[in-house]
């Protein structure tokens, strides 16, 4: 259903860029006001933003995105799902206006896309079988036990992984965590590795595998505490400011906690960390 999805919502998206040119491409902000509609990026990720049972696009990022773009004058928001190791590409290939996936801000992609200040951080868990049976705690610890490791499609766990030690060879990269606790369940894997958030509940109800508790990530010998924003396109400062603007009453406010916490982001997720402190 996400695949059919996504590929009808893309093509409304790009009729939508094609109806735009008569607003002057620099001033985004103008633009989408002009157009009435902004197009999110978004990867079928729980609970950041995913297509939902009935077919509603829903999660932290969207359900955040559709207050804050209402607030700057425009009125409708339209997803656009792809695969999450797309969703730079597509932004910068004009197929959606903005990514709202809690996207993990780091370096490296701070060179591709402009940040939005995060509106959480995020710690580290596994998702493993019953019982913990080859004690995996930390990255470290698969290494050591040489374990079968496993994470996302373009999750900053891969770098964190292979920053431990661990080959970039042999990690087994699937789709999102639904797939990470088949594979741990079925005995494909014997770790998967996510956020704290999505590992605890995807694991809720499973009677085999359980989520251990969230660390840092070590990186050049420091601990790295992830923090998760929109993403905008290198041209699109003054639309990044403005949604900043509000996001910033929105913490102030205690709104943003509200509609993180109907996601399962607890107050410890919630932060006042920078986009600029994350792209160092």
């Amino acid at each position: 259903m996400l695949l059919g999805t996504a590929g009808a919502l893309g093509a409304a998206g790009v009729a939508g860029a094609a109806g735009c040119a008569r607003v002057p491409s620099g001033d985004s902000l103008a633009r989408l006001r002009s157009q009435g509609t902004v197009r999110l990026g978004i990867a079928g990720e729980v609970p950041y933003g995913y297509i939902d049972e009935q077919g509603e696009f829903t999660g932290e990022a969207p359900e955040l995105a559709k207050v804050v773009f209402k607030r700057l004058g425009i009125a409708n928001v339209q997803p656009v799902a792809t695969d999450f190791a797309s969703l730079i590409p597509g932004l910068n290939s004009q197929q959606f206006d903005v990514v709202s996936a809690g996207m993990y801000i780091n370096k490296e992609r701070c060179a591709q896309v402009l940040f939005s200040d995060p509106e959480y951080q995020m710690l580290v868990s596994f998702i493993v079988p019953k019982g913990n049976p080859k004690d995996l705690r930390s990255l470290q610890d698969v290494v050591r036990a040489r374990a079968r490791f496993a994470t996302g499609s373009g999750y900053a766990e891969i770098g964190y992984a292979v920053a431990a030690g661990y080959p970039e060879k042999d990690i087994v990269i699937l789709q999102d965590q639904v797939a990470g606790l088949n594979a741990v369940e079925s005995g494909r894997v014997d770790v998967f590795a996510g956020t704290a958030l999505t590992t605890r509940e995807v694991v809720r109800k499973s009677r085999k595998a359980e989520a251990t508790k969230p660390f840092a990530a070590i990186v050049d010998g420091e601990e790295e505490i992830a923090g998760g924003g929109f993403a905008f396109r290198r041209t699109d400062a003054e639309l990044r400011d403005a949604f900043n603007a509000e996001i910033h009453k929105m913490k102030r406010s205690g709104e943003l906690f509200r509609i993180l916490s109907r996601f399962g982001f607890t107050e410890s997720e919630m932060t006042e960390l920078t986009a600029k402190e994350l792209c160092r």
